[in-house]
């Protein structure tokens, strides 16, 4: 519990923010959707994760990440991200047994450019672009100290009028995609991508799957590969102000052993 008291405090302060929701998260594959023009939309998930053994001294990571979404066009949103992390550590001489901090600050334009018809086989298509500046200590690791660039291709298909099949498909130019101590950790080229399949069983209550990875230029999975599903959904607790959650389960030594996150997202 000592672990996790620097993190109750963010979830009460960012409730006051509430008015209406969006429901992508808790997926990392993105959705095709944009923030509409002139509004805002805005997403916090607190997510603790039980690391590999392979990644001692690091033992756990806790991620508190925040995101703003502003449309400045019609179908073009412009983002806003960080985190407030904190790693948990065995002995060694070199880290922190508990390190605490802000991460990287990433900023994203995101474009939807083809909407979805009905009778047509041609899905929802977007794409994404992000920048991630080195802003976190990387010394305590929780900043990579390079800044990333990252392009990411979207597609998403209604299955039926309850369940839709969203893609993911991109690279980081330059950079890696650690996020504190999670996350490819090698410069240079990296083959990113992600597939979720998300129903609504209510018109509250949305559940879904995916399964997203990433990996460099050789392929070498086992050292530099990161493979993660993770089931979870929303509940609407009131009109367009919902509940996130989800259950991660990672593979390869850059991913987490095991993890859970609960969070909401709002527009207004």
């Amino acid at each position: 519990m000592r672990e996790r008291l620097p993190f109750i405090w963010l979830p009460p302060i960012l409730l006051v923010l509430c008015a209406s929701a969006a429901a992508q998260q808790p997926f990392n594959t993105d959705d095709a959707e944009v923030t509409p023009k002139g509004k805002w939309h805005f997403e916090f998930a607190d997510e603790y994760d039980e690391l590999r053994a392979i990644n001692f001294p690091n033992l756990r990571q806790n991620t508190a990440n925040f995101k703003f979404a502003y449309g400045i066009h019609e179908n073009v949103e412009v983002g806003l991200d960080n985190q407030y992390l904190g790693l948990f550590n065995g002995p060694d001489p070199n880290l922190p047994r508990t390190a605490v901090g802000f991460g990287d600050l990433d900023f994203s334009v995101k474009y939807k450019f083809h909407k979805e018809k009905e009778g047509s086989w041609l899905p929802d298509l977007a794409a994404s672009f992000n920048v991630e500046f080195p802003t976190g200590d990387s010394s305590k690791q929780l900043g990579t100290g390079l800044t990333d660039y990252v392009l990411n291709g979207i597609a998403q298909k209604s299955l039926t009028n309850k369940t839709k099949l969203r893609l993911n498909g991109g690279f980081v130019f330059a950079g890696n995609t650690l996020t504190g101590v999670i996350g490819v950790n090698t410069r240079g080229t990296i083959y990113t991508g992600g597939v979720s399949i998300v129903k609504e069983f209510t018109p509250k209550l949305q559940l879904g799957g995916e399964l997203t990875g990433a990996a460099t230029a050789n392929f070498h999975l086992a050292t530099n590969g990161q493979l993660q599903v993770q089931v979870g959904g929303n509940y609407e607790l009131r009109k367009d102000f919902t509940l996130d959650f989800g259950l991660t389960n990672g593979f390869y030594a850059t991913s987490p052993r095991i993890g859970g996150m609960v969070g909401f997202s709002i527009n207004f």
